[in-house]
Formats: structure tokens, C-alpha cells, sequence
């Protein structure tokens, strides 16, 4: 790549919660220091960046010496962690200022953390936090929904290493994230107007707050 030459960004995969939570195998596609490190989905896909919407429902300024500020946002199907500090300040200044509930957009990259007890805690570092509306929340999940389903029906397919990375690195049962992203759609359509939660509500729109958050097309 010349001097010239701008790298493109890494696409952000759509995920819903319960799938990202499952997910602890990181790796590097080449030796170079600088190579993106990527999280494996066990749907069969690689994840440099995130992107999801749900309810902002806690925030606490966990820093010692300076703000470090940790979020916890829900979607129908679980739970999102983001820690945003001086590295991220649009980002934590965005949590510093919001007060739950509210929905919101994230995209960032997925971090892991091993514990003592040897278990994998994966969390989210956020590049930007946007509120949106409960439109938007509704249209992410039905994209969120397609996309896994796309990845499932994509997974027994000869040639796909992610998958095959996958069935190697995590002993989970495909069919999970199918019944999972069901439900998620479920939910919307057992929601019971526009009030702020797990279900959330609102008719299903284009995501106008969120078209310059660089998603996967």
C-alpha cells in the first residue's frame, strides 16, 4: 500500500447480545503489529467493529483517577457493555451527559478480558454513541435478525473459515442464535407503543441518525 493510499475502515457487523456475549476467540489474519484484531462470531463471521441499538438502561463513571465511564445497554436478546475514557472522549462525553433510558446507536470494537477463574468477558469500545429513536432501535433489529439468519444459512457452506473457525473454537449449538433472532422480531411485534425498554416499540422507519455509522452494507 503506498504512502498515498487511505486503509479502508473494517465493516460493522450487526450482532445481537447474546451472540456477541458468546463470543471470547480473538485473532490476527497476519503477523503485522498493526494487523486489526478481529472477534469470532460463532455464527461463522469475523468482527473488527460493531455496530447495535438498544436501551441505554445504567451508566457509572468507574475511573479512578480520571472518568472512565461504563454502560450498560440492553437489546431483546441481552446485554452490551461499553467503557468509553480519555481515549473516547465523544463517547464518554456522550454517556457523561445521557440519562437513562434512552436508545442509542453504538459502534465500536469488541474488547476481551480473561478473569481469574480463566472465563472471557467481552465488551465493547465505543468510536461513537448517537441517541436515536425507536424506529431506528426497531429497523436495527429486524437488519440484526436477517444478517444472523444470512450468516446460519451460510454456515455449513464448503469453503467458509469462519465457520469452520467456529465449529473449532466454540462447542455451542447453531440453531441458539437462530430461535434467538426469532424472538427478537417477536418482541417488536408484542410491543405496546413508543415506552422506553427490553421490547421498546415504534413503527419501523430508515435510520437517518445512523447512516454515517459506517454498518456492513
Amino acid at each position: 500500500m503506498s504512502s498515498n493510499e487511505i486503509p479502508s475502515r473494517e465493516v460493522a457487523r450487526r450482532v445481537f447480545a447474546d451472540e456477541f456475549n458468546d463470543a471470547a476467540f480473538t485473532f490476527k489474519e497476519s503477523d503485522d503489529d498493526r494487523a486489526p484484531v478481529y472477534l469470532l462470531l460463532p455464527t461463522g463471521a469475523k468482527a473488527n467493529r460493531v455496530f447495535f441499538v438498544g436501551t441505554l438502561t445504567e451508566k457509572d463513571d468507574v475511573g479512578e483517577d480520571s472518568e472512565y465511564w461504563r454502560g450498560r445497554i440492553v437489546d431483546p436478546t441481552g446485554t452490551f457493555f461499553v467503557y468509553a475514557g480519555q481515549y473516547q472522549p465523544e463517547a464518554a462525553g456522550t454517556l457523561r451527559d445521557l440519562e437513562p433510558p434512552a436508545y442509542v446507536a453504538v459502534v465500536g470494537k469488541p474488547r476481551t478480558y480473561e478473569t481469574d477463574d480463566g472465563s472471557v468477558n467481552v465488551s465493547v469500545r465505543p468510536e461513537s454513541i448517537q441517541v436515536v429513536d425507536a424506529a431506528t432501535r426497531d429497523r436495527w433489529v429486524v437488519e440484526t435478525a436477517e444478517r444472523t439468519l444470512d450468516r446460519i444459512g451460510a454456515f455449513d457452506d464448503e469453503g467458509n473459515e469462519y465457520a469452520r473457525m467456529a465449529r473449532e473454537e466454540y462447542d455451542l449449538p447453531i440453531d441458539r442464535y437462530k430461535r434467538s433472532a426469532v424472538s427478537a422480531l417477536e418482541s417488536l411485534e408484542e410491543s405496546d407503543g413508543d415506552e422506553l425498554g427490553l421490547g421498546g416499540a415504534g413503527a419501523d422507519g430508515s435510520p437517518e441518525s445512523t447512516e454515517d455509522l459506517q454498518p456492513e452494507p
